[in-house]
């Protein structure tokens, strides 16, 4: 199995194996491709590459069965059976990717089935340091024990220290719930904008707050949120104001002023790939040793965390077209640049872009943006969806506009 970092490279992978097999002249080696969706490379702007068309017509329910047979040796996967591939004759890994946590155990773990004949597996890392992977299975090697455990109590706790803020009220949330939960498949434009007004209004009352407050709040609320989507997945709550509250509260969370001290991702550079050296590092095994285990922890208390690093624009691309599961390409990018021009031609951006820092103007583009996006939903309905609807989608196009805004803006102004 070959672990790529992207579509894209799963794609570039398999034209690159199947040209050398066949330079080779091997007739006993075959490969297959496993990637979501559908993509074109810049090189090859007039072809759409697919997992099926790639695979001589072969369907992703039947990869498993055909890399079991004699016919196929190599697989090559991005965010494709990584986890609970049950494929005992696996027995080399080539990756290519950065992996951490749990994905880097359950990733490598695909090796771990036995079977006849295979007495040893064989891992080539051309990404991951040898510190992270024994960090990724260390609390899983002797023992993991089980940290404190949620408290369902500590929701309804949760839920009663928001309302004393008497930021809302429980009538602004039924208010907010009755556009949301519309029996109808998607919202339209205007009911988005409806929701956004009702938020904005909650939002003049959390600016009169002291800086510390603000942080408590916000924290309480990141808290409630993520207590409930835990503990909803395996309690059935009957109260239907504990849904209503996680629903309005997780959408009051987006509009919520970032805090000054919050890093910020980081666009204002691009990296262009040049040269490409393969160097052997190391070699050898990562063996892990007795010691305490640390606990897994569950969803107990109020706290938030901030990511540390900053992440490149070409991984946020990647993020668009693989976490996401979208397929945007060059026609899609116009929408974003589109946007863009529409708000640096906007007076009152481009007043608070000249004579604020990016971080204090960062709440100002904020309030605009999404009526930006409504106002052009009509011109690409499949982005304006997911950032209505994907919190995570939504932060990820704001960073990016965010820093192509204040940047155009600032340099036509110098």
């Amino acid at each position: 199995m070959v672990v790529t970092s992207s579509r894209e490279h799963a794609v570039k992978y398999k034209r690159a194996f199947d040209r050398y097999i066949k330079e080779k002249g091997y007739s006993d080696i075959k490969s297959l491709v496993a990637f979501s969706g559908s993509i074109t490379l810049d090189e090859l702007p007039g072809e759409t590459f697919t997992e099926v068309n790639m695979n001589g017509g072969i369907k992703t329910s039947e990869i498993p069965d055909k890399f079991a047979s004699d016919a196929y040796q190599v697989l090559l996967v991005a965010n494709k059976f990584q986890t609970g591939f049950d494929q005992p004759l696996l027995h080399t890994m080539f990756v290519d990717k950065r992996l951490d946590g749990v994905q880097a155990v359950q990733t490598l773990s695909c090796l771990n089935r036995t079977t006849t004949g295979k007495d040893d597996t064989f891992v080539l890392d051309f990404v991951n340091k040898p510190e992270d992977i024994y960090q990724a299975f260390k609390p899983y090697y002797e023992e993991t024990p089980v940290g404190e455990t949620a408290d369902p109590q500590k929701l309804n706790d949760l839920s009663y220290q928001l309302y004393q803020w008497q930021l809302f009220s429980q009538n602004d949330v039924n208010q907010w719930c009755e556009i949301w939960f519309r029996p109808k498949t998607s919202l339209t434009g205007i009911e988005h904008k409806k929701l956004n007004t009702l938020l904005d209004q909650i939002i003049e009352n959390y600016q009169a707050l002291l800086d510390a407050e603000k942080e408590l709040f916000k924290s309480q609320l990141t808290s409630f949120r993520n207590l409930y989507l835990f503990l909803a997945q395996i309690i059935p709550y009957q109260d239907s104001e504990l849904e209503k509250l996680y629903a309005y509260g997780r959408f009051l969370l987006k509009k919520l002023p970032r805090s000054t001290q919050a890093p910020k991702i980081d666009l204002s550079g691009d990296i262009e790939l040049k040269f490409y050296r393969l160097e052997k590092i190391s070699e050898g095994k990562i063996d892990l040793t007795p010691g305490k285990a640390e606990p897994l922890q569950g969803a107990t208390s109020v706290g938030t965390r901030q990511p540390d690093q900053e992440v490149p624009l070409s991984q946020l691309i990647d993020t668009l077209n693989e976490r996401f599961a979208t397929n945007f390409t060059v026609a899609d990018q116009l929408f974003f640049e589109q946007i863009t021009e529409t708000a640096i031609a906007n007076d009152s951006i481009k007043q608070a872009a000249q004579v604020n820092t990016k971080e204090n103007f960062a709440p100002v583009l904020e309030k605009h943006l999404e009526n930006f996006f409504i106002e052009r939903m009509n011109g690409n309905e499949k982005i304006f969806m997911q950032v209505m609807n994907s919190e995570e989608f939504k932060a990820v196009v704001f960073e990016k506009l965010l820093s192509s805004i204040y940047e155009s803006i600032n340099g036509e102004h110098s």
